[in-house]
């Protein structure tokens, strides 16, 4: 059984809180399997895919999620996008000079860090785009924090104002494993005029507290065990709090580049640039996400 590369929502306290447990491998693998990413940016890439991951299992859209950073940093941008359906895909934007250099003044060379410190000063996005004739729904808060979960965090406090508690975990490969994997779990206060009914404030609050324990009870080593199962590791958290699954949902890797749709962004520029950009008649391009190259001959190109 693959306990792996999937979501599971789950509810406690007859609906109170709600919660995502996100444990992602293959997919993660086979994204990092397309770059030859230093150590401390594929670890930033497979963090960043479970935080996108739990995010966009928390919102109902049909359409495309994408988690991405903007930052002054050694790793200026990360771009992670999250179908509906469950297909992932991700990338970086990283000047190695300056990783190396940035790293050696912390004395940290080639080692995993936590996110913020190699993004630097930025921001992080949230967008969810359900195709035409649907509004662009977009949220951003600033690269301030420890680590991502602090930055999400801030934005859950700051925009959303809803009490979330978070945790996310990364395991590179080891020992004789050559694999990646990433998770996550997140709980979040419901509005109190659904869920249990609460003798008084006191007592959710009570509440509240007890889950946000359990859940920072949470161990890397209980999460990345494969012989656990989803259901398993919550019934551990929290059998005692009314525990219901609701839904699973798996994830695969895929990319939506194709040779339409960048031949389409190609004849969007002007003779000028296309000339400029030409070798030998021909013009080369590469997707950022999958690594997949395509090559265009310049007639093509400027025949519309």
């Amino acid at each position: 059984m693959n306990n792996f590369d999937s979501c599971t929502s789950f509810h406690i306290e007859n609906g109170a809180f709600r919660g995502r447990l996100v444990r992602l491998n293959k997919v993660i693998d086979t994204i990092l399997q397309k770059h030859e990413y230093p150590l401390p940016v594929s670890a930033v890439i497979a963090e960043s895919s479970a935080l996108a991951a739990i995010l966009a299992s928390s919102i109902k859209y049909e359409g495309l999620f994408t988690l991405q950073t903007e930052s002054n940093g050694p790793i200026s941008m990360v771009a992670v996008d999250v179908k509906s359906d469950g297909t992932m895909r991700a990338c970086a934007k990283f000047d190695e000079e300056h990783l190396q250099k940035s790293q050696a003044l912390r004395k940290m060379s080639g080692e995993i860090e936590p996110a913020p410190h190699l993004m630097g000063e930025g921001h992080l996005a949230f967008t969810v785009d359900q195709g035409a004739n649907t509004q662009l729904y977009q949220g951003v808060v600033d690269l301030q924090g420890k680590n991502l979960t602090e930055c999400a965090l801030r934005y859950f406090k700051q925009s959303e104002q809803i009490d979330t508690a978070l945790q996310l975990f990364v395991l590179p490969p080891h020992g004789e494993s050559k694999s990646w994997s990433a998770a996550g779990i997140m709980i979040q206060k419901m509005p109190s005029k659904g869920g249990k009914e609460f003798l008084d404030e006191d007592a959710a609050q009570d509440a509240w507290n007890q889950a946000q324990i359990f859940l920072h009870s949470l161990t890397a080593d209980e999460i990345f065990n494969a012989d656990l199962s989803a259901e398993e590791i919550l019934h551990r958290l929290y059998h005692d709090n009314n525990l219901v699954i609701t839904k699973s949902l798996d994830y695969k890797f895929g990319c939506r580049c194709s040779r339409e749709k960048l031949l389409k962004t190609l004849r969007s520029f002007d003779k000028e640039e296309i000339e400029h950009l030409a070798e030998n008649g021909k013009i080369e391009a590469e997707c950022h996400f999958c690594g997949e190259k395509y090559v265009f001959d310049k007639g093509e190109i400027l025949a519309q």
